[in-house]
């Protein structure tokens, strides 16, 4: 049974992890075995539960420990649970909590891009993508939408960096992921944090609500940065730097030799659209997203096998990485999981 630990002391070392950790800190390089993320809600904590993540303990309002949460803690075992009214929460982390309640988790390794990529049809690569927004998002489309795995290169945001996991909705739990190259240790996934990162990690940061923040009747979410310069044609929104250039040609080799067609989303004349049959004929397809910065590296770009590009109306140059990973992953995987799409008529429910 879970020991109920009311706060009383802010500072306790006990929960550092909730409030005084950067998402660095909570990597933990130099003791990797130890590493943990912070998931945020019951839905999500319940996710990263059924797929094997172990908990450390749990951070919640007291309304939740006979209410919402109940399910979750019956699940955790003998781990701390500390609690505290709605407002001594907000005081201790410096910010609203959405699902009133958190849980620390241990991080497991990372599987081979190999183990990865066994039986899979159609999978997305990201380089660069370094908003944690974004790279969640794009995580919610791929479950969503019918990709097989998602891969990143070193310079990617972390998928359990606590933001991603809320945007994704816990999907980063139920897509198979890894980075790519020989980088698959935790100690190892990560250059150093951007400012953004640094002041998301802090435990200070505020609610920005983005995770139920939907335009009304369309079920679409909001771009939570519509500030960003667009990279002009591509679909793909710039952001600001991109922390490193991606070994393009390593993992481009690599993907080739498990089979994969590999496609940039990018503009260039001689472009395909991405509603061409080629593309959708394609038995197993990698589609390869660039950064919020500059998009794709014109190396990364040459060792492609096609360019892709999303047609535009209207005088719009182009849509937010995230957006069009959506659109991507919905034309360009249905073929190969025409089988398993939902219908209109059907219970599936691609949104929470």
């Amino acid at each position: 049974m879970a020991q109920m630990i009311e706060i009383t002391d802010f500072d306790a070392p006990e929960l550092d992890v909730y409030a005084r950790l950067t998402e660095n800190q909570l990597i933990n390089r130099h003791e990797p075995e130890k590493g943990m993320f912070i998931a945020e809600s019951p839905k999500v904590i319940e996710r990263a539960l059924d797929a094997g993540y172990m908990p450390v303990s749990i951070l919640t309002e007291k309304r939740h420990i006979e209410g919402e949460g109940q399910k979750i803690l019956a699940r955790c075992g003998e781990i701390p649970v500390y609690t505290a009214e709605f407002d001594v929460l907000t005081k201790l982390t410096g910010f609203q909590l959405t699902r009133g309640m958190l849980c620390a988790m241990y991080r497991q390794p990372l599987p081979s891009v190999q183990s990865v990529c066994k039986g899979a049809k159609r999978i997305a690569v990201l380089e660069n993508v370094v908003n944690p927004t974004n790279v969640g998002a794009i995580f919610r489309s791929a479950a969503a939408l019918g990709m097989d795995a998602v891969l990143l290169t070193t310079g990617c945001s972390n998928p359990l960096y606590r933001r991603a996991i809320r945007v994704s909705m816990g999907t980063v739990f139920q897509v198979s992921w890894t980075y790519l190259g020989e980088e698959t240790k935790p100690e190892t996934v990560r250059k150093p944090e951007s400012e953004e990162e640094k002041e998301l990690g802090m435990g200070i940061e505020w609610n920005p609500e983005m995770e139920e923040e939907k335009e009304p009747g369309t079920r679409i979410e909001r771009n939570p940065d519509p500030e960003e310069e667009k990279e002009p044609g591509t679909g793909i929104e710039r952001n600001s730097e991109p922390e490193e250039k991606a070994d393009s040609g390593n993992w481009q080799k690599q993907l080739h030799e498990l089979g994969f067609h590999t496609v940039a989303m990018a503009l260039k004349e001689d472009s395909l659209s991405i509603d061409d049959p080629k593309l959708m004929n394609e038995d197993k397809l990698a589609i390869v997203l660039g950064t919020e910065g500059d998009g794709l590296a014109p190396g990364t770009i040459a060792a492609c096998d096609d360019t892709v590009c999303i047609p535009m109306a209207h005088g719009v140059d182009s849509l937010n990485v995230a957006a069009a990973s959506a659109v991507a992953f919905w034309q360009l995987g249905r073929q190969a999981h025409k089988d398993n799409c939902c219908n209109m008529n059907s219970n599936c429910q691609l949104w929470e």
